[in-house]
């Protein structure tokens, strides 16, 4: 029988613009930095000290090999198995989910998932020219409906969003929408890299990226790191934990299906993949939808949070829109869709994403969220996703309840 595993500390830094931040001496703030400080507080935040972690899985994106290691060092050096961890934009999740198998298998009573990325500016681009490219397959087939707009990433998902726009009469307010609502989250989160309100002609008027989707639809590169520290139910026990202690009740990831290339815009940015693993999870936990009151989901653009709506069941097929017209995905509607601005305003360093997703429904679950905080939270989801491709869902609960 596999071992509960609870989420027992969190801790993440400010998401930062690439290269603003600086430490105290003037130097660069380097991904050792963001570790530590990510690190340390999870750490303080369980109550525990780095060498009763047994396990460390270590995401990033951009970065040499054994970076995780280098990272963790500024934590303690007591010789722990250290995994490096590359899932694209879904690598904070994955390190997660790996951590978590190793709490539900028996192998470890404690583990650290950890994540960061030091980004540079501008759009994303490859790194090693000279080798097929993870994504040529998605980009080859994407190019068979829409053509073809660098950088990728927007041309893809803005290619979903006009696949829906065609099907279901979704309009360009309906994305801008939601743009609007995760900003106007976001000045309440001190972490956050964007603490601006817009209205919604401010996010309909900005620079045009790929229409549908203008610059305020649109995740930054950031920088910044995240930390969660897992523990067995026997940990939990053993230091009087309980009363911090959030159970993860349901976890699963995907990768491709067959049906990601079944020649629609959505399965090709994991519309598939997301259904499946969310069903998963709601097999797993007993759950379903409608028993969370707070989702923080990859909205890298506004028109995937959209799509993951569905994909997720909170509504059918073509109903997206109808949601956000009742303003059922914030506060005072049936769920609060990220309460921390999500990626559009709160950043998206990409190994750090999964991790600060995690670190935000588990205040929201202790009650701690301050400003942000939802009423009532008994149930929380997460959805992280990365081309190329995995998604990874997991549910929440408090351990005391």
């Amino acid at each position: 029988m596999a071992n509960k595993v609870y989420v027992v500390g969190v801790g993440m830094t400010k998401f930062e613009k690439p290269g603003r931040r600086k430490n105290e001496d003037g130097s660069d703030w380097d991904y050792p930095d963001m570790a530590r400080e990510s690190g340390t507080k999870a750490l303080a935040d369980a109550g525990i000290s780095y060498d009763q972690v047994q396990q460390a899985y270590v995401g990033y994106v951009y970065g040499e090999s054994t970076s995780g290691q280098r990272a963790v060092y500024e934590l303690g050096m007591t010789g722990i198995p250290v995994v490096n961890v590359n899932n694209n934009c879904s690598t904070g999740s994955t390190a997660l989910y790996l951590a978590a198998q190793a709490i539900r298998g028996g192998l470890a009573d404690c583990a650290l998932a950890l994540g960061f990325e030091k980004m540079q500016p501008g759009s994303l681009g490859a790194t090693w020219e000279d080798r097929e490219q993870p994504m040529t397959k998605h980009i080859m087939a994407m190019a068979e409906i829409s053509e073809v707009l660098f950088p990728v990433a927007p041309w893809m998902f803005g290619a979903a969003g006009r696949e829906h726009m065609k099907q279901y009469g979704t309009t360009a307010e309906h994305f801008a929408k939601i743009g609007f609502k995760n900003h106007r989250h976001s000045v309440n989160n001190p972490y956050s890299q964007f603490q601006d309100e817009y209205t919604l002609d401010d996010i309909l008027g900005a620079r045009m990226i790929y229409d549908p989707l203008t610059k305020l639809q649109c995740s930054p590169t950031s920088d910044g790191s995240g930390a969660v520290v897992l523990a067995s139910e026997s940990f939990v026990d053993r230091h009087d934990l309980a009363g911090q202690a959030v159970e993860i009740v349901g976890q699963a990831m995907t990768t491709d299906f067959k049906s990601s290339f079944d020649g629609s815009a959505k399965n090709l940015i994991g519309y598939d993949m997301n259904v499946q693993a969310a069903q998963q999870v709601y097999a797993q936990s007993g759950l379903g939808p409608e028993d969370f009151q707070v989702i923080e989901l990859h909205d890298c653009f506004s028109a995937n949070e959209l799509l993951t709506y569905e994909a997720l069941g909170l509504c059918a097929p073509g109903e997206g829109p109808a949601l956000l017209d009742a303003n059922q995905t914030t506060y005072g509607g049936k769920w609060v869709v990220n309460p921390s601005g999500g990626l559009i305003s709160k950043g998206h360093p990409l190994g750090a994403t999964g991790l600060a997703q995690c670190s935000e429904l588990t205040w929201q679950l202790r009650g701690t969220a301050d400003k942000r905080q939802v009423p009532n939270v008994t149930a929380a989801l997460q959805h992280n996703i990365g081309l190329g491709g995995a998604a990874v869902v997991t549910a929440y609960r408090r351990a005391d309840r």
